[in-house]
């Protein structure tokens, strides 16, 4: 009975592990990344391999069942033990439920949001830097020297290029309901030495 088993539990696995390597493979692809991605290239590839490792024991042992005398087929059948069984069916498990999670998470299916790209994130800071830290310098300055209306005006500018950032950064994920963007902790604005209460 234990074949039978080890059969079953890696054509799931097989089916689950090319399904993932599919649906990473098309999120790369669909970001123009399949190339410059090299952390999701790579564990596309692993799904891929892990999925064919997996489907040609199921095939392998299941070539007697159809006529096709193998003697290594028939000793593959033998060598299984209840271990090995029961991590095969786990593995099935983790498979389909890590699939799970992939059609539930859109997100997770395009380009860099899949795995976080080590020059998107420079990018992005360098950006942050650019576009609000040094508006926010611009506006603290003006304010200091008196010069309201610039003060005003940049925090407007700071403000906007933001909202534009982080749409950006968010993509075409669409709409956002109140409450997705929740944060774990109540920001904390710190009263300045001069604003304190004397």
């Amino acid at each position: 009975m234990n074949w039978q088993l080890i059969t079953a539990a890696n054509l799931v696995v097989a089916g689950a592990y090319l399904a993932i390597a599919t649906i990473i493979f098309r999120g790369l692809r669909g970001g123009d990344q399949l190339w410059t991605n090299r952390l999701g290239t790579a564990t596309a590839f692993i799904f891929l391999t892990c999925g064919v490792h997996h489907g040609t024991h199921a095939v392998h042992m299941l070539l007697p069942s159809f006529g096709i005398e193998d003697a290594q087929a028939l000793a593959l059948r033998d060598a299984w033990h209840w271990p090995s069984v029961v991590w095969d069916i786990f593995a099935a498990g983790v498979g389909v439920y890590y699939l799970s999670l992939r059609k539930s998470y859109a997100s997770v299916l395009r380009g860099a949001q899949m795995f976080e790209d080590m020059r998107a994130r420079e990018r992005h800071a360098v950006e942050i830097n650019d576009n609000i830290v040094q508006g926010l310098t611009v506006a603290k300055y003006a304010l200091e020297v008196g010069r309201d209306d610039q003060s005003r005006q940049a925090v407007e500018e700071t403000l906007r290029k933001s909202q534009q950032l982080i749409s950006e950064l968010l993509g075409d994920e669409g709409e956002i309901a109140p409450g997705h963007l929740r944060r774990d902790r109540p920001a904390v604005v710190k009263p300045t030495a001069e604003a304190s209460p004397p």
